[in-house]
């Protein structure tokens, strides 16, 4: 049925096709919203029930929160230009985050209105059938909205349409709270409905802070996800004559708009313009395949040489045995000998570490430097240590 009503809906890497999928989705979430906020308001003014008005109230700024939807898909979908050669992807972002404040916003002026319900009760209202059942309804269209979004959130990869799936399940919960307020007041008494008012009003405003977090840390640049790593991991790893990734750092401009760069290690003693079409190669499969812009920075190293092969085999025994002591892992890339005057021997390589070591940078490296000097005193340290997009270069001068 969705494939019918969206073009090309079974191409969502398409950036026109996420944009048709988005808007598709806020337009549904309008009608439906504004139908559900109007139905509830009815019925919640007619009793003079705060609960149903706090949660009509939450249908109308899921309304508004599918206007901005509509209002971001169709942002998001403007070509690049001079001012955002990047796009405009992260409007998506700045829509979710607008959401989500207004989420949190009605639930506090909600949890307000509940609290005055409880400071001055009324007389217990008492609910007719038909009410009742209405308000039951409306859980099954809120049930049927937050599968929708659900669906079109993880087949686009939607950040927004993930947490309106989340807020949608929410609102289950909380018509499903206001029912069973509807069956207790007339025997629980007039409090029952402020009580339960006040616990819909909390539940909204904690999902609203959570949202707003979310939606923060999205802008701010959170880490990538561990499954995304792995994922270019794999994908550079599968190509015969990589011997080795590191340094992989992700920028995201929106979904759709991300952007990669990584460090990939090729034999030093094969031809040069076999490596960089390896490289071309890879760079273009992971666009086509994945959507993802990648850029690839070759490092030769020498896989040949005896000597430099076996002091890597040292120098990894020493960084893996200083890992387990400090319970933190340590990788080492880049390594390189370079032989100079009077027997003095540079060694030169990278490690990557993370914020779990206790150690800091410079203590770290003269851990491994005094480690490296009982295997040669003549040798100097050269050292780049990478913690978290974070590079310092480290030298022993002696």
């Amino acid at each position: 049925m969705i494939e019918k009503l969206i073009k090309d809906y079974n191409q969502p890497q398409k950036p026109e096709v996420r944009v048709r999928v988005g808007r598709f989705a806020g337009i549904v979430g309008i009608i439906l919203n504004v139908l559900l906020f109007a139905v509830k308001l009815v019925i919640g003014l007619l009793f003079g029930s705060t609960s149903i008005v706090a949660d009509s109230l939450n249908n109308f700024s899921d309304a508004g929160s599918s206007v901005i939807t509509v209002a971001g898909y169709s942002v998001t979908g403007k070509p690049a230009d001079k001012d955002h050669p990047y796009g405009h992807a992260r409007m998506e972002y700045l829509a979710s985050l607008f959401v989500s404040i207004i989420v949190m916003l009605l639930g506090i002026e909600m949890l307000k209105t509940s609290i005055e319900k409880l400071v001055t009760p009324t007389g217990a209202e008492r609910y007719s059938t038909i009410s009742i059942v209405i308000i039951s309804s409306t859980i099954l269209v809120k049930l049927f909205m937050s599968l929708l979004f659900r669906k079109l959130g993880k087949h686009i990869d939607s950040a927004t349409l993930k947490a309106s799936f989340v807020d949608s399940i929410s609102d289950v919960i909380a018509t499903g709270a206001v029912v069973v307020g509807m069956l207790l007041t007339p025997i629980t008494g007039p409090l029952t409905d402020g009580i339960i008012g006040c616990a819909i009003s909390v539940y909204i405003i904690a999902l609203g802070i959570k949202l707003v977090v979310d939606s923060s840390n999205t802008l701010l640049g959170k880490a990538p996800d561990a499954e995304f790593i792995q994922e270019i991991n794999k994908k550079i790893r599968s190509y015969d004559g990589v011997l080795g990734i590191h340094d992989l750092v992700v920028h995201s401009y929106g979904a759709g708009r991300t952007f990669v760069s990584a460090h990939v290690e090729v034999d030093s003693e094969r031809d040069v313009i076999e490596s960089h079409d390896m490289v071309d190669a890879i760079e273009a499969d992971v666009l086509r395949d994945m959507g993802i812009n990648l850029v690839i920075h070759m490092d030769p190293i020498c896989t040949t040489d005896p000597e430099t092969n076996a002091l890597r085999d040292k120098i990894s025994r020493i960084i893996f045995d200083v890992a387990s002591q400090y319970s933190s892992p340590i990788s080492m890339h880049d390594f390189r000998v370079v032989k100079g005057f009077c027997s003095q021997t540079k060694i030169l390589f990278d490690i990557t570490i993370s914020n779990e070591m206790p150690l800091t940078n410079e203590k770290l490296y003269h851990e491994l430097l005094t480690e490296i000097k009982k295997i040669n005193p003549l040798f100097v340290l050269i050292l780049t240590i990478d913690r978290d997009y974070f590079s310092q270069r480290y030298e022993d001068e002696d």
